[in-house]
């Protein structure tokens, strides 16, 4: 079976909801990144880069040994080849879906991050960064919501960019952006691709509630859950030995 280590987050939750739609059988193991189990040598054989999902597979298609896969556009490719679903074969869509992939893993997921690090999560304020990252989330809502007034899907088509872009709309209420008032045709879609049963089956596999979290609260983390969410511990030791 499949085995998921994940966390309760948007990237998490774009690997859980891929499985749920996909079908395919798989195994959460929750890892906690306040308490640094991403550091734990067990799971950097898994990613070196000590983040979360992380998918291993015992039964590849293909292979004869297991095969582990980390960064979620990554995965969500994977899957998709192993399940023969949600990307297409035809070069056009085919193409037009790893866009939006890439652009969701290059832009929405990284810059959106940044702006909940600084409005919930810096223990000192930061303006002009608060400023910097909202804007730059703004811009790209811009352009989803261009995309998404021409095309009912990202790709024309339900596929993994859709997946890998819902999870980041559903989490922009806690950085007080709501797509009902300001983005139309996101929110058409994004109510759209919420009614589907592995979506709604995928979202909440751990922890849902999370996203019932009020606007702009920031969260206040000590030193060492701080450290270990955000700061430079995996290999600090090595270096400092150099």
């Amino acid at each position: 079976m499949i085995q998921l280590h994940t966390v309760p987050t948007p990237n998490g939750h774009k690997v859980s909801i891929m499985l749920e739609e996909v079908e395919l059988p798989y195994e959460v193991i929750v890892v906690d990144l306040l308490k640094g189990e991403q550091f734990a040598p067990g799971f950097l054989a898994l990613n070196p880069n000590n983040k979360c999902p992380v998918l291993v597979d015992p039964e590849p298609v293909g292979a004869d040994e297991p095969i582990t896969v980390f960064e979620t556009g990554a995965i969500l490719v994977y899957l998709a080849e192993k399940s023969g679903r949600l990307l297409p074969t035809a070069p056009r869509r085919r193409y037009q879906t790893l866009q939006w992939l890439m652009f969701q893993m290059s832009a929405v997921g990284p810059l959106q991050g940044q702006a909940h690090h600084f409005i919930r999560y810096a223990p000192i304020e930061q303006s002009y960064a608060k400023e910097r990252y909202l804007n730059e989330t703004q811009r790209q809502l811009r352009v989803l919501e261009h995309r998404l007034g021409e095309a009912e899907y990202l790709a024309e088509e339900y596929t993994i960019a859709d997946i890998a872009c819902w999870p980041w709309m559903r989490s922009l209420s806690m950085i007080d952006i709501h797509l009902d008032a300001e983005y139309p045709a996101i929110d058409r879609w994004f109510r759209a691709v919420g009614q589907r049963p592995g979506v709604e089956r995928g979202k909440d596999v751990i922890s849902g509630a999370v996203y019932q979290i009020p606007p702009n609260l920031h969260i206040p983390l000590d030193e060492e859950s701080f450290s270990n969410s955000f700061g430079e511990r995996q290999y600090a030791d090595h270096f400092r030995e150099r």
